[in-house]
């Protein structure tokens, strides 16, 4: 009987114990993921508006136009049926 209370107390010391290394240590894992995901994002975005600067010079305009694609759908869809509801 001893023994089994024992297994209990020590179960439920390791529980709170974790929760509470958990709670104080989650701040600091929050960070350094916001700073990761803040490194990937340089690294992907930094690169294009480099490439970018070094085409065109600061003060320059430019317009990308849309192509001229006309898409006409002479697809007929279906024929429309007037249904009546029947008392």
């Amino acid at each position: 009987m001893i023994t089994f209370l024992k297994t209990i107390l020590i179960i439920l010391l390791v529980y709170f114990a974790l929760k509470f290394l958990i709670r104080l240590a989650t701040p600091y894992i929050m960070k350094y993921i916001a700073k990761k995901a803040g490194q990937q994002f340089e690294q992907f975005f930094g690169n294009t508006t480099a490439s970018n600067s070094q085409n065109n010079p600061e003060g320059s305009i430019t317009i990308d136009k849309k192509p001229n694609t006309s898409t006409r759908s002479s697809k007929k869809v279906g024929e429309y049926v007037e249904y009546e509801e029947i008392d």
